[in-house]
Order: C-alpha cells, then sequence, then structure tokens
C-alpha cells in the first residue's frame, strides 16, 4: 500500500481517521471525520488513475472523466490521469484492469449496469467477483430515437413494426449485453418476439446516431446525453424514455402505453487486493468530490441524477444487480 505522504496529518491521527473512516463507510454515514473549523481538507490521494472500460466520448468516459476533475476541483487529489480500454461491453477494460491494478491503491475503475450485463451475456474469464464496490454514483435512463423522417411516432408503432417484421426492425444501441441490449429486449418482448430481435451494438453514441442517419437501423437506444446533439439539430426524434415519468420534455415509454423502464447506474470499483484502509480513503476521495461544484454542473449539464450509495449498502445492490443480470439475459433472450 502506497504510503498517504500527501495527507496533512501526523501518523497518529491518521490510522485514527482511518478507523472511523472505514467504519463509517460500512455504516453509510455521510461524513466519515471531522475537522477544526475553517481547516483545509486535507489530499488524500497524490495521483489517482481512472481506468476507463471504454472508448472516448461515451457515458462512461464522460462519467470517469468528470470524477476526475471533481477530484482536483476538491482537492482530494492531486493529480488524475485517464486510461481508456473500450470494447465487449467494459468486459475488456476490466480483464486489463484486474491483470494491472489488482493490487495497485492508486488506481480505480469505472464501472456500471452495461458491464453488469456484458458479464452475465458474455461470461468472460475475468468478472465482477474479482474486483471490490467503491461507490455508485450516477443513473440516466434510455432515450429511444429514430430518423427524424421515420414513420414511427411512438413507442407503440415500434411495437408494432416489431410484430410485423421483427427482422427488418433493427434496433441499434451500445456494446452487446449492455443496458441499451437490454431494453431493445424488453421492447422486443412486449412485442412478443425477443428470439427474433435483431440488434446492432455500437462502441458509442456517435456510431448509434450515424447508424440511424443512414438507414442501418429503425431505431436507436443510447443515454440522453449520447443524443443530445443530434436531437438538438432535428436529425434524430425521440419517441420515449425509459423512465416512468416524462424527462426532458420526453414522454415516458410506459405512459405511452407499452410496459417497459429500466435506469441505468455508473460507479467505481477498486483492486481485490486493495486493503479496506485505502479503500475507505478512495471512498472519502470520491465523496468529496461529489460534493464540488464542478461535479454538480456536470450531473445538471449532462441530465444525470445523483444516484449515490456506498459502504455495505452498494455492495449488497451489485450482489443484487449480478444476480438477476444472468435470468434477464436469458429471459429477454439477447445474443452476443
Amino acid at each position: 500500500m502506497s504510503k498517504p505522504q500527501s495527507i496533512s496529518l501526523s501518523r497518529r491521527r491518521f490510522h485514527a481517521w482511518i478507523a472511523g473512516a472505514a467504519a463509517a463507510a460500512g455504516a453509510g454515514h455521510a461524513a466519515l471525520w471531522s475537522r477544526p473549523a475553517g481547516a483545509a481538507e486535507p489530499q488524500l490521494v497524490a495521483k489517482l488513475r481512472i481506468v476507463i472500460p471504454a472508448n472516448e466520448g461515451g457515458g462512461w468516459d464522460q462519467t470517469g472523466r468528470a470524477l476526475g476533475a471533481a477530484l482536483l476541483a476538491s482537492g482530494a487529489a492531486g493529480d488524475v490521469v485517464y486510461e481508456n480500454v473500450g470494447g465487449k461491453g467494459g468486459t475488456i477494460g476490466l480483464a486489463k484492469y484486474v491483470e494491472k491494478y489488482d493490487a495497485d491503491p492508486d488506481t480505480v475503475l469505472m464501472s456500471g449496469m452495461v458491464m453488469v450485463g456484458a458479464v452475465a451475456l458474455q461470461k468472460p474469464a475475468v468478472t465482477m467477483a474479482q474486483v471490490s464496490p467503491v461507490a455508485r454514483l450516477t443513473s440516466d435512463y434510455e432515450v429511444v430515437a429514430v430518423k427524424a423522417d421515420s414513420p414511427i411516432k411512438t413507442p407503440k408503432d415500434l411495437i408494432a413494426a416489431l410484430r410485423a417484421d421483427v427482422a427488418k426492425t433493427v434496433i441499434a444501441g451500445g456494446s452487446a449485453g449492455g443496458v441499451d441490449h437490454m431494453y431493445a429486449g424488453m421492447l422486443a418482448r412486449v412485442a412478443g418476439n425477443t428470439a427474433g430481435l435483431v440488434y446492432q451494438p455500437y462502441p458509442g453514441g456517435a456510431q448509434v446516431v450515424e447508424a440511424l442517419e443512414t438507414g442501418k437501423a429503425v431505431a436507436g437506444i443510447s443515454g440522453y446525453s449520447e443524443f443530445s446533439e443530434a436531437l438538438a439539430s432535428g436529425k434524430l426524434r425521440a419517441i420515449g424514455v425509459s423512465s416512468k415519468r416524462p424527462f426532458l420534455g420526453i414522454p415516458s415509454v410506459r405512459e405511452q402505453g407499452v410496459d417497459a423502464d429500466l435506469a441505468n447506474w455508473r460507479g467505481v470499483l477498486t483492486g481485490k487486493k486493495v486493503p479496506a484502509e485505502r479503500r475507505a480513503v478512495l471512498l472519502e476521495a470520491v465523496r468529496r468530490a461529489t460534493g464540488a461544484d464542478v461535479w454538480q454542473k456536470t450531473i445538471k449539464r449532462n441530465n444525470w441524477d445523483a444516484y449515490w450509495m456506498a459502504g455495505k449498502d452498494f455492495e449488497s445492490f451489485l450482489e443484487l444487480d449480478l444476480a438477476m443480470a444472468g435470468p434477464m439475459i436469458y429471459l429477454l433472450k439477447l445474443k452476443a
């Protein structure tokens, strides 16, 4: 474990704080330690590497870089570097992280529901059982979009198209097994044609937009932030969102008569061999970052929802998500 030289506390006081931090993290307390009024908060990590298991520009990349900026702005970290390792719903990045950084106290991994689904679908050698949860950060919803001049105007129109000719009603989205793929499967299930679903996975939202514009896909599924420019320019039209209520003026799929809602989430993990004391420090650094103005502005700009969870609560949440992903993949008949 690297020495906490960047923390401006005596060694005795530092270890006392760490003990309290570890206990508080497990209990989900809002504040892990108190300091004298007016005293500056200590730098917790001298240099942190954030491994982003996706290519630049997508939702994971946006979240990871926003977190890095907030860590710097809050003073929790002195320096932040990023490492993008894209492919297969984050499973390639996961494997690389476990191989290189399993015991590295200064490297974290971005993760989320996309990775959970990809692991369940692809059954890779390295799974999420080989990493440890730090905190859940955000959630957002799936936007279903079509080309501006598409005859499909509503989710019911899309369901009708899937029933009439599922082979020609191609749906584009992110990685196979990810949240976009899951939501496509949910729509196909409503249509009664899960086995026939034709889903085209792409590495990012820009490629999904291109697939819609060029006619390679009839409908596309992605987060709002990845569709926002194309929607604003009029190239695409949103027909619904996977929330239970309207979102940014887009009516929910459910309220339009199609029973399918789903929320995506993103969070931070660390190596399985990183000691509990260090995980507590990383948790406090992330917690402080999410309180920074730059983070709050990013949340608002990207129309994400704050979805904070840490400690035992996040561990239990992740265990349940992992347990449910396999049956969901099977039920929706998703294919790699």
